[in-house]
């Protein structure tokens, strides 16, 4: 099983279809960690998104070329606290280095998704989980 961390792919390859189609060997199940449901849940900058039909058009191909090597293709769908503004929690994110070894990444605080917002998140997953499936 391969798993493919999306920062890795951009910081690697200058096109993500080309990172994961050469990661590809038969039969794998490559997992595309991180892929945001909506605009509020990007935690971290060049995460995947899949709540536009732009970015469902975007993702075919990468998934038709692993699909026609024999793999499976599993997209996680995910609502961040690293840097979204809805968390299950207000208790802040403590700085961390970046992947460079040198950077320190900071947070804004989150805030406690109100209970009115529930529906809207919910609907968030719904509508990404339907993009995955149209993007293969």
């Amino acid at each position: 099983m391969s798993t493919i961390d999306e920062t890795e792919v951009f910081q690697q390859c200058s096109s993500a279809s080309c990172h994961l189609i050469l990661r590809k060997t038969k039969g794998d199940f490559l997992i595309a960690e991180a892929t945001a449901v909506s605009n509020t849940a990007r935690g971290y900058p060049r995460t995947p998104d899949l709540w536009t039909k732009e970015q469902v058009e975007a993702w075919k191909p990468i998934v038709d070329a692993v699909h026609a090597k024999g793999g499976i293709f599993f997209c996680q769908l995910w609502h961040s606290k690293g840097q979204a503004r809805f968390s299950c929690t207000d208790k802040p994110l403590t700085s961390q280095i970046r992947s460079n070894g040198t950077d320190v990444a900071q947070f804004a605080p989150p805030r406690r998704l109100r209970t009115y917002e529930i529906p809207q998140t919910v609907n968030d997953f719904r509508l990404a989980t339907r993009n995955a499936i149209e993007a293969g």
